[in-house]
């Protein structure tokens, strides 16, 4: 090796050295946005996007993940201050601000589900499963049942809850419990009625058709980011770096495949079908950019406490100000 080689090889690893410090050095200078997230679940395909791409040093921050058990130990990690951030419907959110707590919501997914029944029951509509049963996941405030419910009413003065029987359950065990046949029909969280559908499930009622029927906008998004009061007010660059982030992650997950297949391990996908149902469901869960609209949130509300009462809204009878983000003018 000549001696000009050796000098050429040693300046490269330094330069790379160098790159790799300074690359370093960055990314720690930058401001963290620690969230508090369910890893296993879909927010994490979007949080695994925007990482792999460096979507959050991109745009002036560097987001730190918490990962979670569940939904009640986010909210307990954001009420206590460890995190900045977690994932919730704005209903929840609502809820809190109306009782005193600075929550703002950042929209993050559209998504919702439907009620399934197996591939071969005789059931052509919501009417069809008087006397029959119902596998319920999210508890009897899980908001697609209570658009469901309302519709039904609304639509044949069917009274669904009091047709039939509600078996409540664990996502997971919904699933189960729908694919063994041991339900009529079940309702479950976005994914796993993708999933039950990837397996010859048949969708009977979409919430999000149920919702127009009800002057409802379907295109309202239900689940976002949600932030606390003073990281809003004291850093809206961290708010607008977050959203930045986020909508080239949705952006390049719904353009470009090979961004799915990074994530197909977390997925944990069983088959193709499943893998593809839930890439679709999740595209489709895509909010258009922008603030949501209040009026078409109001009118969510109204329905939601009228069916779910305090349970379900708190004392949120009516929008609380400062619940959604707006963007300084």
């Amino acid at each position: 090796m000549t001696r000009f080689t050796k000098g050429l090889m040693a300046l490269t690893a330094a330069a790379s050295l160098t790159g790799l410090i300074a690359g370093s050095a960055q990314a720690e200078d930058l401001p963290t946005l620690k969230a508090a997230l369910y890893m296993s679940g879909t927010v994490a395909w979007e949080v695994e996007t925007i990482k792999q791409n460096q979507f959050d040093q991109a745009h002036g921050f560097e987001l730190e993940t918490m990962d979670v058990a569940g939904s009640p130990a986010s909210r307990v990690a954001l009420a206590a201050g460890e995190v900045d951030m977690i994932v919730a419907d704005w209903l929840w959110v609502a809820a809190q601000r109306a009782s005193g707590k600075d929550y703002v919501f950042v929209p993050y997914s559209k998504a919702v589900g439907g009620l399934y029944v197996p591939e071969d029951s005789p059931a052509q509509s919501l009417a069809d499963l008087k006397g029959g049963k119902i596998g319920i996941a999210g508890g009897p405030n899980d908001k697609s049942w209570l658009i469901l419910r309302a519709y039904a009413e609304q639509a044949t003065g069917q009274d669904l809850a009091g047709d039939t029987e509600q078996v409540f359950g664990a996502p997971p065990l919904i699933f189960k419990s729908a694919l063994s046949g041991e339900l009529d029909g079940a309702i479950n969280f976005w994914h796993f009625g993708a999933k039950m559908e990837a397996a010859g499930m048949r969708l009977l009622a979409s919430t999000s058709e149920a919702a127009v029927a009800l002057g409802l906008n379907p295109d309202t998004p239900l689940l976002g980011y949600v932030m606390r009061g003073e990281v809003v007010r004291d850093h809206p660059e961290l708010v607008e770096g977050l959203i930045a982030a986020s909508r080239e992650a949705k952006d390049l997950l719904a353009s470009d495949d090979a961004a799915w297949e990074q994530l197909r391990d977390r997925m944990r996908v069983k088959n193709d079908a499943q893998f593809e149902a839930l890439k679709a469901g999740w595209i489709a869960g895509i909010p258009a950019p922008g603030p949501v609209s209040e009026e078409d949130a109001a009118k969510m509300l109204a329905i939601m406490a009228s069916l779910g009462g305090e349970a379900l809204v708190g004392k949120a009878t009516s929008l609380p100000e400062g619940l959604f983000y707006k963007p300084a003018s």
